[in-house]
Order: structure tokens, then C-alpha cells, then sequence
């Protein structure tokens, strides 16, 4: 079958491998009708996570139709439209039973890796290196989908493939990081990052009773994205001093959550953004924490730090001081997608949550390369880039 792989850092190319077989009964094939790009594969791109190897199939957020089911799989049968989680979570052990599904003790078959960095192991991810598992990515013809009775969901008669694709990873991810920071109704949440999953968290926070709720980032395409769909406030951080913007819009306190949803490959203005770009290419720190610096200092004393864009190792000038002295609560995650996507899809089946807008260009997974090239650079107001490995599918359902 044709996949897109990883052939070296920022090298893509659409290659001939081994179509995927039933390695376990739990396990379903699902024929790819739609796939998408994630900011988070451009730090497999640069290099900033370890463990990629040639050849590796790249993409973890799909949606398609079940071809093939394993003996012991009970909640799906060939035809189905599913959704799946880009996280691997075997549902049955400790951590699952507590809804932490992304940091599942059996969904990482190498968890070697990730005890050595992080001092424990967390769940597998489809095509996120061999330190998250070394399973095959859904940029491809098929994929193989273990534990799919925990990690495929049927897709409602009337929600579109196209709706349906982001309620995958970016829709679930952006879920986890509302959810987590323990949003109140009336509170005054501060976004940072207006991608996919940033757009889903300030849809999320929006649906979880924030009352005001504000997006920050520099491209207009995407503030204009976050205006029309999400119905959300916007700010750009090239244009006014984001921590004296949101002190002006609550009363001088900031807002009560903020949510970093950018990541290690964070961009800003001034010296700190140049010193973290330095030191990140020469690999002196592995990750650039620009936008989380600056949510930190904009959050009011007394609120809650949730950080949602991946990170992977070490930051410098971490704000310590400014955490503990601020009496803030911090947490972060990958997503817990298994709790939130069936209520994703109802909200997209109600009206409730648009997610169509995000694939601003579709496109043959032959053009995959030019599709990540665009995606990477943000080119021609691309915000997802969307592959069909089996032809063109139509968006009704």
C-alpha cells in the first residue's frame, strides 16, 4: 500500500510498504478515508523527538471504514464509520479504569524509553517514534488499530467524515485541556495558540461555561477562524503587549485559566523569543517555551495553568518563582481522547462544535510532502492540511 513516510529531518516521501495485518484478536484494520497533519508531527519533522526511524508511516489523526475485525473485537463490524483516538489505551488497567487513558501502562509496547526520560512510561500514540510505541501512522491506505473497542467510535449517521476527522485528536486534545484546567462558569479563559487544538479548547472552555474567552496568535487566517466558528475573542500578540491586554480585559486581575496550546516550536517577538530559537537549534534546550512563559505571567494569582502543547524534555528561564509566589495550580496532558470523543461527536451532531473549517486544504496523500511543506510554513493560509490515501470521499455521509 502507499504511506507517507519519514525518510530524515524535514523529509517526507509517499513510499510502497507492507499493508497491515491482525496481530492481535482486539485488534480492526480501517480502510484511511481521511487524515490529517497535527502541529505536533512538525516536532517529528525537526527532529526534536528521538526514536524516529526511515521509513516510519507518518500521521496519528484519522477517521475511515473498517475492513477487518479481530476475533475478541465486540463493539465494531465491517462497514462502520469510526473515529479513532490518536492515543493507544488498552481500557482495562489501572490508569484507564481512572479515565487517564493517554498514560495507559499497557498501550506503549516500549516503555523503556519513556521511563528513562520522564520516569514513567505513558500510553502509545499511532506513529509518535518508537518511544511512543513504534506504531504505524494513519497516512496510509490502512492501518492497524488495537484495542478498538476502546479507541474506535462509530461516527454518528449525521456527522460528516470531514467533521468527524477532528474529533480524533485536535477536538479531544483541546477537550482534555479545557477540562483539566477546571474551568467555572463565568471564568475568563486565555488561549495561547489559535490552531486546531488551540480552537477546540476555546470551543471546549466556551461549551464548559467560561464567559469570556480569548485566542491569542499572530496569523490573521486563523484569528479570523477563531472569530467566525469558534465565536471566541482574539488577540494579536504582534500587535499589543499580550499581559497588559488581558489585565484590561479583567479588571487588572488577568484571566482566572490559561491554556498553552503551542508547544515546543513556540514563536514570539523580542530577545527571550530569539534566545530560545538560538538555543533550541543548537540543541542546548529541547523545546522553546515562549508562549508558556508568557501565559504564566498573564494568569491572575490564584489561577490554573493548564499546558496542552507537547513538550518533550528540558526549557530554560522556566518562571518558577512566579508559579509558586502566584499560588498557581499547574497541570498538562496528552489527551485523554477516549473520555471526551463520544460526546465530541454529539456535539458536532448538534450544532454544537464545528471542526470543518480546520482542513483549509484537501488533497491525494501523493501530495502529502507538498501538503507538510505548506502546513509547516504556513503557506496559502493553510491551517490542516487533509490527505485521501484512497481517493476523494465525499462529505456526506
Amino acid at each position: 500500500m502507499k504511506a507517507l513516510c519519514w525518510t530524515g529531518i524535514n523529509k517526507t516521501a509517499v513510499e510502497t510498504v507492507d499493508d497491515p495485518t491482525i496481530l492481535n484478536d482486539r485488534d480492526i484494520i480501517v480502510k484511511v478515508r481521511l487524515t490529517t497533519t497535527c502541529g505536533s508531527d512538525l516536532h517529528l519533522l525537526g527532529g526534536y523527538i528521538p526514536a524516529m526511524r526511515a521509513g516510519d508511516v507518518l500521521g496519528h489523526e484519522f477517521m475511515g471504514e473498517v475492513v477487518e475485525v479481530g476475533k475478541a473485537v465486540r463493539n465494531h463490524t465491517i462497514g462502520d464509520r469510526v473515529t479513532v483516538c490518536s492515543f493507544i489505551a488498552c481500557g482495562q488497567c489501572w490508569y484507564c479504569s481512572q479515565e487517564l487513558f493517554s498514560l495507559c501502562d499497557n498501550g506503549n509496547p516500549n516503555p523503556a524509553l519513556t521511563e528513562g526520560m520522564w520516569g514513567s512510561a505513558i500510553g502509545g500514540c499511532f506513529a509518535y517514534s518508537h518511544m511512543l510505541g513504534g506504531f504505524a501512522g494513519s497516512h496510509a491506505e490502512y492501518v492497524r488499530v488495537p484495542y478498538a473497542d476502546q479507541g474506535a467510535f462509530t461516527v454518528p449517521s449525521g456527522v460528516s467524515d470531514l467533521a468527524a476527522l477532528f474529533a480524533s485528536d485536535a477536538a479531544p486534545t483541546g477537550w482534555t485541556g479545557a477540562d483539566g484546567a477546571g474551568i467555572t462558569p463565568g471564568d475568563t479563559v486565555a488561549v495561547w495558540g489559535a490552531g486546531g487544538v488551540g480552537q477546540m479548547a476555546a470551543r471546549g472552555a466556551m461549551l464548559m461555561g467560561a464567559e469570556q474567552v480569548i485566542v491569542i496568535d499572530r496569523l490573521p487566517e486563523r484569528l479570523q477562524q477563531v472569530r467566525q466558528h469558534i465565536g471566541a475573542d482574539t488577540l494579536d500578540y504582534t500587535e499589543d503587549s499580550v499581559v497588559a491586554e488581558l489585565k484590561e480585559r479583567t479588571g487588572g486581575r488577568g484571566p482566572d485559566v490559561v491554556i498553552e496550546a503551542v508547544g515546543m516550536e513556540a514563536h514570539g517577538t523580542g530577545p527571550q523569543y530569539l534566545y530560545d530559537q538560538v538555543k533550541q537549534q543548537l540543541r542546548l534546550q529541547s523545546d522553546r517555551p515562549t508562549a508558556l512563559r508568557e501565559a504564566i505571567y498573564a494568569c491572575r494569582k490564584g489561577g490554573s495553568l493548564f499546558v496542552l502543547g507537547v513538550f518533550g524534555g528540558f526549557v530554560d528561564k522556566f518562571p518558577l518563582g512566579a508559579v509558586m509566589n502566584k499560588a498557581m495550580t499547574v497541570r498538562g496532558a496528552q489527551q485523554h481522547g477516549h473520555r471526551y470523543i463520544p460526546q465530541i461527536l454529539q456535539h458536532i451532531a448538534d450544532g454544537e462544535l464545528s471542526t470543518e473549517h480546520l482542513a483549509t486544504h484537501v488533497m491525494p496523500l501523493d501530495q502529502g510532502p507538498h501538503g507538510y511543506e505548506m502546513f509547516k510554513n504556513k503557506q496559502d493560509g493553510c491551517v490542516r492540511a487533509v490527505f485521501q490515501p484512497n481517493g476523494a470521499v465525499s462529505s456526506a455521509t
